[in-house]
């Protein structure tokens, strides 16, 4: 049973309640169920409360009103950060009911830019058990692990390994913080229930001194594990999760390039996973793309594509952009020539010696640059590329602030008067240039999108709003279809369909303000229209899917938990 049909419950007379075995501080004690100063007078006497509470009742506006003062109070946003995460320990109805109101105001607190400042400081302000922490040393004993948890429906998982957290690196155990950040973002926009997620932390060790150095560290103090023992382990770790979770997609978050790929194509037939840093990353540039595209009055096949940064996240970017050019009906050869990704060593040529095989199917033949005018033979810069191809799309996913140079976008507008560029590097300070810049050096005529929340831009009389590629507006509208669907695979279709659903919630009043993205007040709106056209989409290819009969709303609403209280019953 979901827990949605489980909200539902209704008595003789038509009233929905909840039935609650739980009384006296186990009640109060459980973050699901609390209802903390809100609990009735009848509530109080029922579950045996009296006394533990202050004794007036407040109404969940009351609270509300209370808990968004003491938000608003904290002085700094790690301080911000905090005060929601110990909300969401004691109270996750009121915790995600006050994150519904302030959606823009609080989801760069939840999750980026901040989190990644809560990762660097875990071990430091450490506050309340949440999740798994799976080890060398316990991984094989995750059947005990499961029976001790208390979530017995896990629907959604987040894992990481914490070895690319953002664009922090290694931050060993504190690589927590981005599973617990995530899954309050599918709460917040997909409703998927809390008690139906997992966060989870591989703690294999950490590459990172300080970390090591550090007499306050959480994690296992040792180096990190590679090689055939760190495959051996995530072999081992995720046979447990489809033993003991066979309900659950997984998602890969945060892992080092090459494991995130490795992972990615080692499982993904195996259970139901994804990496949102290679695909959903993939997915919300594709629909920034379509976005401008569409401002421009052009198609995806008279654009050419750099991605600056070759990891997991750049070459999920060119995936998507692929995936883009053959709907849209080009040839594979075609849509694979519009494509460059450009690494640590420049432009990424087939002939390189020990090419990563992720980068093979978008590496150029060497004669391509044949006529060139380059200052090292053999190595082709950005500058380089973009002064001697007609660059008419650049994305930035190397983590390097300032890559991005007032030369580039002036000679971009040589070839096009209306450039894409997307600095989509997070945190801030690791953007490849800042909107304000690029604004002023393509006279207002760029089409601008960042990785980072930033705010509005006024130049020349107009103001810009600056969408945010932000990977939210994809991975849970996918999470969620994939759940409803119980799809066996989650794939790349998936998440092509979601870069257009996602293109589609992009209003005129945004494209006219030069936004591709529709604002994140708009998440749940955005999320459940995803899910909705994957749902679809999967129903018109496979008449037998266990959709099949089945009206997509209807499924999708059995899923969704509505942040509320209910009247509780005893039983």
């Amino acid at each position: 049973m979901t827990i949605g049909r489980y909200l539902r419950w209704k008595d003789e007379h038509g009233d929905e309640f909840r039935p609650v075995s739980l009384t006296g501080t186990e009640l109060l004690n459980d973050r699901t169920l609390n209802k903390s100063t809100a609990f009735s007078y009848e509530e109080r006497e029922a579950f045996q409360l009296d006394g533990l509470l202050p004794p007036r009742v407040q109404t969940f506006d009351d609270q509300l009103n209370r808990v968004y003062d003491g938000f608003r109070n904290a002085s700094t946003d790690i301080e911000k950060y905090l005060f929601l995460r110990a909300l969401q320990d004691r109270n996750e109805t009121l915790f995600y009911a006050l994150l519904s109101r302030h959606v823009e105001e609080m989801t760069p607190i939840i999750y980026t830019p901040t989190v990644g400042k809560a990762c660097q400081e875990f071990s430091h302000r450490y506050q309340k058990a949440r999740g798994l922490y799976i080890t060398e040393d316990n991984v094989d004993n995750m059947d005990e692990l499961a029976r001790h948890f208390t979530g017995k429906d896990i629907k959604i998982i987040v894992v990481t390994d914490s070895q690319g957290i953002l664009g922090l690196g290694d931050q060993g155990v504190g690589g927590m913080g981005i599973p617990i950040g995530k899954l309050s973002l599918y709460t917040l926009g997909a409703g998927i229930h809390p008690a139906h997620c997992l966060p989870i932390a591989l703690d294999i060790g950490t590459d990172n001194q300080d970390l090591l150095d550090d007499p306050m560290y959480l994690g296992v103090p040792q180096r990190r594990l590679r090689g055939e023992a760190y495959k051996a382990f995530i072999k081992k770790f995720v046979h447990q999760v489809k033993r003991n979770f066979p309900k659950a997609v997984l998602q890969w978050e945060d892992f080092s390039k090459s494991n995130a790929f490795d992972n990615l194509n080692d499982y993904e037939e195996f259970l139901p996973s994804f990496n949102d840093d290679i695909q959903g990353t993939g997915s919300v540039v594709l629909a920034g793309i379509l976005g401008a595209a569409k401002i421009k009055g052009e198609s995806l096949a008279e654009q050419n594509y750099v991605v600056y940064g070759a990891g997991a996240g750049g070459v999920g970017v060119a995936d998507q952009i692929f995936a883009g050019l053959l709907k849209e009906g080009c040839s594979h050869a075609t849509a694979r020539d519009r494509i460059f990704i450009l690494d640590s060593q420049g432009l990424v040529f087939d002939d390189r010696e020990g090419l990563d095989e992720y980068k093979k199917r978008y590496a150029k033949p060497r004669a391509l640059a044949a006529g060139w005018s380059v200052t090292e033979a053999g190595k082709v810069s950005l500058t380089e590329l973009i002064d001697n191809y007609p660059v008419t799309v650049l994305l930035g996913t190397s983590g390097i602030g300032g890559a991005f140079k007032e030369g580039h976008i002036q000679k971009m507008m040589e070839y096009t008067k209306r450039p894409m560029i997307f600095p989509l590097s997070n945190p801030t300070a690791n953007c490849e240039a800042l909107p304000e810049d690029i604004y002023r050096w393509s006279d207002g005529q760029a089409l601008v999108a960042t990785g980072s929340p930033f705010g509005d831009v006024v130049y020349n009389g107009r103001s810009f709003r600056i969408g945010q590629g932000n990977n939210v507006f994809i991975f849970p509208g996918v999470g969620l279809a994939a759940i409803v669907s119980q799809t066996r695979k989650v794939t790349l279709d998936m998440f092509t369909t979601a870069s257009y659903a996602l293109a589609e919630m992009v209003s005129d009043e945004d494209l006219q303000a030069g936004c591709v993205y529709p604002r994140i007040s708009k998440l749940k709106q955005a999320s459940l229209h995803v899910a909705t056209r994957i749902l679809a989409d999967m129903k018109a290819k496979d008449p037998n899917c266990d959709l099949a009969g089945k009206d997509i709303s209807h499924e999708l609403a059995e899923h969704i938990w509505e942040p509320i209280y209910l009247p509780y019953r005893r039983v």
